[in-house]
C-alpha cells in the first residue's frame, strides 16, 4: 500500500529539507533521499559562508533575503548554533585592481564592503604575500555550519509532523488521478498531489523517470584540502580569504587550514572524489598567493555543485506536468540562499503573495530554459 503524503520532496540536500521545514507548516510532507542520511553529496561538503561575491544580481538578491534568517533565526531554529561571525576577505593584486573596482560595484547594491590598502589587507590576512595589496572586506560575514543547518530543518520538518525517509532511491515516477506515484528502488511506494524535485545532481534523472524534458543541469566537482598552517600561529581570527578571480580560497579550521583552488571539474551525478590534479592545484595556489608551505595535506574531500544553464536556480511548476515543482540549480549558494527559497517555493506552491520583491517569478521560471511556443 502506498504512503501518502500532500508534498513529496525528493532529495535531502539543503535544497529539499529547508523547502520541505516550510511547506510542513502548511502540509503533510514527507522527503525522500537516495542515501543514508541527508546533505551527503553536496550540502553536507561545502566549506560555506555567507558573502556577496557569489553568483549575479539574483543570487546576491536571495542572498541579502535570506540574511535575516541568519542573524535572527526564527523559533524552530533559535536553539541551533546554524554558524559564527567570520570576516570575509577578498583580495587583489595590481593588474587585478578593476576586476576588484567591477566586483566592488556589483555588491554595492546588496551589501556595504570596506575598501582595504595594503597595510588592511594584512591585518585581516597576514598570510598573504606582499602583492596582495588591494581588498573589499566584510567584516559582517558568517561562516555556515551545514550540519547544523540541516539538522535544523530537519528538526522543523518532524517537529510539524512532516517525515524523512532515507535509502529510498526513486526508481519510477508516474502521473496518477490527482497526482503522483513514486515507487524506490526497494520497492517502496509514495503517493502525492505534489512532487518536490529537489534531487541536486541528479534532478535531470528525476524529470526523465517521470516523463519530463531535464533543464540542462551541470554538475561540478569542487576540491578542499585541509593541511596545518604556519607554527606557532594564531589561525582562529583569520578571515575567510578569497582572491578576487575564481582561483583560491582559504580559512581556518579546527586548528588548521582549508584551502580549494575553486574548480569546476564536470562531472556525472555521483559520489565525488577528489582528484589528484585538483588537490596539488590546491597546494600549489596556497603558495602562489601565501608565505605558507603546504607540507602535509592532512585530509581531502569534494562534493558536487549543479548549475543551471543560466547558473540561476530553478523554482516553480512545469509547465506541461501539473504538480511537478522544480526546486534546482542552487550551485554553490544552496546554503546561504534556502532560507528564501524555501520561502519562494512555499509562496509558489500554496499560491501566496510573492516573499522576495527584489527577484522576480520570471527569473527563476524553470521554462525559461524551453523555447516558448510560437
Amino acid at each position: 500500500m502506498a504512503k501518502t503524503a500532500d508534498i513529496l520532496v525528493i532529495g535531502g540536500g539543503i535544497a529539499g529539507v529547508s523547502a520541505a521545514a516550510e511547506l510542513s507548516k502548511n502540509a503533510q510532507v514527507m522527503v525522500l533521499e537516495a542515501e543514508g542520511q541527508i546533505g551527503f553529496h553536496a550540502s553536507g561538503r561545502s566549506a560555506t559562508m555567507l558573502h556577496y561575491a557569489l553568483g549575479d544580481s539574483v543570487v546576491r538578491a536571495l542572498t541579502l533575503a535570506s540574511r535575516a534568517f541568519f542573524d535572527d533565526p526564527p523559533a524552530d531554529f533559535a536553539d541551533s548554533l546554524l554558524g559564527r561571525r567570520m570576516s570575509v576577505l577578498i583580495h587583489a593584486r595590481d593588474d587585478e585592481r578593476g576586476a576588484l573596482d567591477a566586483l566592488d560595484a556589483e555588491i554595492a547594491p546588496f551589501a556595504s564592503l570596506d575598501r582595504l590598502d595594503a597595510q588592511q589587507v594584512h591585518q585581516l590576512c597576514p598570510l598573504l604575500k606582499e602583492d596582495a595589496c588591494h581588498g573589499l572586506a566584510d567584516l559582517n560575514g558568517i561562516h555556515l555550519d551545514p550540519h547544523a543547518m540541516l539538522q535544523a530543518n530537519l528538526r522543523a520538518l518532524r517537529n510539524a509532523g512532516g517525515e524523512l525517509h532515507t535509502n529510498r532511491r526513486v526508481a519510477t515516477i508516474y502521473p496518477e488521478a490527482g497526482g503522483w506515484r513514486v515507487t524506490t528502488e526497494d520497492g517502496a511506494v509514495y503517493s502525492s498531489a505534489i512532487v518536490v524535485n529537489a534531487a541536486g545532481a541528479w534532478a535531470d534523472q528525476i524529470a526523465r523517470a517521470a516523463g519530463l524534458a531535464p533543464l540542462g543541469h551541470e554538475p561540478k566537482r569542487r576540491t578542499i584540502i585541509t593541511f596545518d598552517g604556519p607554527a606557532g600561529r594564531d589561525l582562529k581570527h583569520l578571515s575567510f580569504t578569497k582572491t578576487v578571480g575564481d582561483e583560491l580560497y582559504f580559512a581556518p579550521e579546527s586548528g588548521r587550514l582549508f584551502a580549494s583552488p575553486m574548480d569546476e571539474a564536470p562531472s556525472d551525478p555521483c559520489d565525488a572524489q577528489p582528484a589528484e590534479l585538483e588537490v596539488a592545484l590546491a597546494a600549489f595556489r596556497m603558495e602562489e598567493r601565501t608565505t605558507v608551505k603546504v607540507e602535509r595535506i592532512h585530509g581531502r574531500w569534494a562534493g558536487l555543485r549543479t548549475f543551471t544553464p543560466d547558473r540561476r536556480p530553478a523554482v516553480g511548476f512545469a509547465a506541461d506536468a501539473p504538480g511537478f515543482f522544480w526546486l534546482t540549480g542552487q550551485g554553490g549558494f544552496g546554503l546561504q540562499t534556502s532560507p528564501a527559497l524555501a520561502r519562494i517555493a512555499a509562496a509558489v506552491i500554496f499560491e501566496r503573495d510573492w516573499p522576495v520583491p527584489a527577484v522576480s517569478a520570471e527569473e527563476l521560471r524553470p521554462g525559461r530554459f524551453f523555447r516558448e511556443p510560437a
